[in-house]
């Protein structure tokens, strides 16, 4: 059994299963010890001593055996059964309800988390607490409730019954068990502690496996399997050694456990044998002594689950409720919460405005400052192309607009309205991204092009509109199965040109107010790009659209160009204005001409038709013939 501030309310929760578990459990261990008094009778009747039931001695005969040894088994057999099926769907299902729960919450959670969070754990750590972690809770709450009350409720019974018997054998009986409980507290501290490394080498393990799988092409390009062998070696070899070190010491706790039993029977046998040859006991008292031990020697090993179980399930909830603990930096703030709440308040209709009011920016965690004064206004409707070396900050400004990052209030507005006071997900629900990163998740097209929506079959018609405004529809539909074709891990099935076109198909599919595209037709063509920047311009007519590109030919044709540098706004405002008075734009436009025609050129002589022979080689070759 465990116990902690995020597991103790589920014990209240599924109450009545563990109740319902706990009153089986406790038939079948009152019906188990009824077995020992039938073995006592059947012994004694056999050695001729006498049968008492009732106050009434019995003669050891058919209708007796009938009687009162075999339908009392018969009836102790039924209630065991039923009993034990019934103690099963108690624990059992409220652990499976409690792993869910726990699950779902670690989930909600996590998809609360800032995106700082994930930049900083890997993603092999949290899925070790998604698994292994919740599993052993989830083995912990119900194996560790059912042994708990089992071993309380029959090593009780069976201790009272043997202390009737003959107090003296029991309390000597009870010698090697004292010293198994004070072995038990000592280790077990030492094995919750090995547990807990074993996790975290565990977890490192994992992590390392992900990153490697995913990392294949590189490993293999760069030729550094053996390198990278060795490196999964060292890594295995740690969390070989830390569970082996856990498995010491559970070794060692079995075979003291079995020492300790075994030196009780000598006890139980010496001195039991001694008290029947005085006639204090008969054999068949004897018998029914050691079948009460029998049944009390689960009890004592459960001391040896309860600590291993213990041990394991604390480590893991302790990094479950570290993970459940860790502050959620980006949420609405109270006055938005209870402005908001319940539907009290509308949202004000959006229609793309964005403003930066004097905003500068610090990565949390970080001295350095990203972006300093930024300030400028994009009206609704407009297309704007935000360009600026690598570095520059673009990438954050488009985060800070979907509200990735805490921002100071009165710096970022949206339609007038401070960011800071609407609701996070109200104001995300309006605004279509494409990161650099172009996740497809590992399902059929249509649901990542449809991944806004609930039903994706009913936006059928819709998902091929917005496949062809990417310039993917034709690609899409030369695979096998079109738009239900599964994609692999991370899209890893499709060329990257593709894998950007499904997610500019996804963000156009959401129609949202704002649309945000960063440098996310980086992987096409000239032609593609070309045809997917007209069709953004025909499709969002009146909505606002944020463009981030490394080539100015990219953003020539958007309505605005905002220029920045080195976190600051270096100019913003038309093609035309910036070519009129920003020579670092001029200058950029310049130098990203001549390296056009510089891969011109080369491009050129790649496919220049090979040198004709020349004649005098013709002629000194005929003449050799």
């Amino acid at each position: 059994m465990i116990f902690g501030k995020r597991i103790n309310k589920y014990y209240l929760k599924f109450a009545p299963l563990l109740l319902l578990g706990v009153a089986a459990l406790i038939v079948v261990d009152v019906a188990q010890l009824k077995v020992p008094e039938l073995y006592r009778m059947v012994v004694n009747g056999l050695n001729g001593a006498p049968n008492e039931v009732n106050g009434v001695v019995r003669a050891f005969d058919m209708e007796f055996l009938l009687q009162e040894i075999c339908l009392p088994l018969i009836v102790v057999i039924g209630l065991m059964v039923l009993c034990r099926f019934l103690w099963r769907v108690g624990f059992f299902s409220s652990s499976v309800k409690i792993e869910a729960a726990l699950r779902d919450e670690m989930f909600d959670h996590a998809k609360d988390l800032s995106q700082q969070y994930y930049q900083v754990n890997k993603v092999g750590d949290l899925m070790s607490l998604f698994t292994n972690d919740l599993e052993t809770i989830q083995d912990c709450f119900g194996n560790g409730i059912m042994t708990f009350v089992d071993a309380l409720m029959l090593g009780t019974l069976s201790f009272y019954k043997m202390f009737r018997m003959n107090w003296t054998l029991a309390l000597l009986s009870m010698i090697p068990m004292a010293c198994l409980f004070v072995m038990a507290l000592t280790i077990g501290k030492r094995m919750m502690d090995k547990w807990e490394e074993r996790q975290e080498k565990f977890s490192k393990l994992s992590d390392f496996s992900q990153e490697a799988f995913m990392g294949l092409a590189v490993i293999k390009a760069f030729a550094n399997e053996v390198r990278e062998m060795k490196a999964f070696r060292k890594v295995s070899h740690e969390n070989e050694k830390v569970n082996v070190q856990f498995v010491r010491y559970e070794t060692i706790f079995d075979v003291s456990i079995e020492f300790f039993i075994a030196s009780v029977f000598c006890i139980i046998l010496g001195y039991g044998g001694w008290l029947v040859h005085e006639g204090t006991f008969t054999a068949g008292e004897l018998i029914e002594f050691i079948g009460y031990f029998n049944a009390i020697i689960w009890p004592i090993l459960a001391i040896s689950f309860l600590v291993d179980m213990t041990a394991r399930g604390r480590a893991s909830l302790k990094r479950v409720s570290k993970f459940l603990g860790e502050k959620i930096d980006v949420q609405d703030s109270e006055e938005v919460k209870k402005t908001y709440a319940d539907g009290k308040k509308a949202i004000p209709d959006f229609h793309g405005g964005i403003e930066f009011s004097h905003l500068s920016f610090t990565h949390p965690g970080s001295t350095v400052e990203v972006l300093h004064d930024v300030s400028f206004k994009i009206a609704p409707g407009e297309s704007v192309g935000l360009i600026g070396r690598t570095g520059a900050g673009k990438s954050t400004i488009v985060d800070l607009i979907a509200r990735t990052y805490n921002v100071p209030d009165g710096t970022i507005f949206v339609d007038g309205v401070d960011v800071n006071k609407m609701p996070i997900a109200e104001l995300r629900r309006h605004i279509a991204y494409v990161p650099q990163d172009n996740f497809l998740f590992s399902q059929k097209i249509v649901n990542n092009i449809a991944f806004a929506f609930e039903d994706e079959a009913a936006h059928l018609a819709e998902v091929e509109e917005a496949a062809r405004l990417s310039d993917v529809y034709d690609d899409i539909a030369e695979f096998p199965r079109q738009f239900n074709t599964v994609l692999g891990e991370r899209g890893v099935t499709v060329s990257g040109g593709q894998k950007q076109r499904i997610s500019i198909a996804r963000a156009l599919m959401k129609n949202a107010e704002i649309l945000i595209l960063d440098d996310s037709v980086s992987a096409v063509d000239t032609e593609t790009e070309r045809v997917i920047i007209e069709n953004l311009k025909k499709k969002r007519t009146g909505m606002t659209t944020i463009l981030i590109a490394h080539r100015i030919s990219t953003v020539e044709k958007m309505d605005k160009i905002l220029f920045i540098e080195d976190g600051k706004v270096v100019d913003f405002g038309t093609p035309a204005e910036l070519s009129g008075r920003c020579p670092e734009y001029r200058e950029m436009v310049r130098l990203q001409k001549l390296e056009d025609e510089r891969k011109a050129e080369e491009r050129r002589q790649n496919t220049a038709p090979e040198d004709a022979v020349s004649p005098a080689s013709d002629n000194t070759g005929k003449e050799g013939i």
